[in-house]
């Protein structure tokens, strides 16, 4: 009698901590899932935002520009149209105690997908900088339209084709969902041949390219101001881009790429995963580096700024003119005047494509 009731009592004790645990997984999913959703809407509001803008001509920026940066944008906006909205079907509609399944491997697929265009993505725009500055005179015969948009085209189509083993359920590597990030991750262990390949194939060589890239363009931009700065004391300040861009250009994509690519590496050699909540960082951190793009690649731009106003001074005037004109909003065909100069500032810059890719640079107000 005393055996059973000792049975009965470890068996209440074992329930009991069972549903501790899982009252507690519960609390920390739905503080989660508010991360995941505030950050999603804020990536996405900020690229629909850039859009606007950047569908039409923007002054100082060359049609080789545009294309590569309305690329970025599509790629961060992926994240927020994309990449939450499936793990989070995933988490709150599916039921995991079967383990993994074909969508799951679709979502893992999705998701490593859109990382690796914007990873490409990000470089590209630095080797366009880099070869606009250091070879501004060969610029338009070294970076022709079709090169641009075979890059562009790369970007896209080359990460679908590497990654589509994940996409296969009885491919040759796994996936399973993580309740620790609430995303469908692929099991890196169970292949660690093709999981370092992966790295050794987007990770490195973009960080390379970016690294080398950028910072060329940051010590040639910094002799410049050196020069200039015996020439006109007064712009000083003014001519502190270079630091003011550029560092946080580099330091916000290693901060959001690294740790997650090293958690990557950990666990296909190791086979262990991270603690609970370093996990959850780590992995949607690179998504966070989505609105930062926005902030560093555009609105810091002063001539960004000025057609964005543009555009939406345009969009009140047509749904609401009386409130417009209420908050001093210019008229239609002022709008239009001044969206003409900015246009034709456009194409008397688009010869000079150095100027155009450099705009982040020398435009920063």
């Amino acid at each position: 009698m005393y055996t059973a009731l000792n049975l009965s009592t470890s068996d209440d004790f074992n329930m009991s901590e069972f549903d501790s645990q899982r009252q507690q997984e519960l609390s920390h999913r739905s503080v989660k899932i508010s991360i995941i959703i505030v950050l999603g809407v804020v990536v996405t509001l900020g690229n629909i935002a850039v859009l606007l803008a950047i569908t039409s001509s923007v002054s100082g920026w060359s049609r080789n520009s545009r294309y590569f940066l309305l690329s970025l944008t599509a790629a961060d906006s992926a994240f927020g149209l994309l990449v939450m909205p499936l793990n989070l079907w995933v988490s709150l509609l599916k039921d995991y105690t079967e383990g993994p399944d074909g969508f799951c491997h679709l979502v893992a697929f999705c998701n490593a997908t859109v990382y690796s265009t914007c990873m490409y993505t990000l470089a590209m725009i630095s080797l366009e900088r880099y070869i606009a500055v250091f070879y501004p005179l060969q610029y338009s015969s070294l970076l022709t339209r079709k090169r641009t948009l075979f890059l562009i085209a790369f970007a896209w189509c080359f990460p679908p084709i590497l990654l589509s083993p994940i996409s296969l359920p009885d491919g040759i590597i796994q996936v399973h969902f993580s309740t620790a990030s609430l995303v469908c991750n692929p099991s890196y262990s169970t292949n660690i041949g093709y999981s370092l390949s992966l790295t050794c194939v987007i990770f490195f060589p973009c960080s390379i390219i970016m690294t080398f890239a950028n910072l060329k363009v940051w010590c040639a931009a910094k002799r410049q101001r050196l020069k200039l700065r015996k020439y006109d004391s007064a712009r000083r300040s003014r001519l502190n881009v270079p630091s003011r861009v550029l560092v946080p250009v580099m330091g916000a994509y290693y901060i959001c790429w690294t740790p997650c690519m090293a958690a990557m590496i950990y666990n296909a050699v190791t086979g262990s995963s991270i603690p609970e909540w370093i996990e959850f960082v780590v992995v949607w951190l690179p998504t966070s580096n989505g609105f930062l793009n926005c902030i560093f690649y555009f609105w810091i731009n002063r001539n960004f700024r000025k057609k964005f106003c543009l555009v939406l001074q345009k969009l009140a005037l047509a749904l609401c003119p009386e409130l417009a004109r209420t908050f001093g909003c210019c008229t239609t065909s002022k709008m239009q005047f001044a969206s003409g100069i900015l246009d034709n500032n456009n194409s008397v810059h688009g010869r000079s494509s150095s100027v155009s890719s450099t705009c982040t640079l020398l435009s920063v107000a």
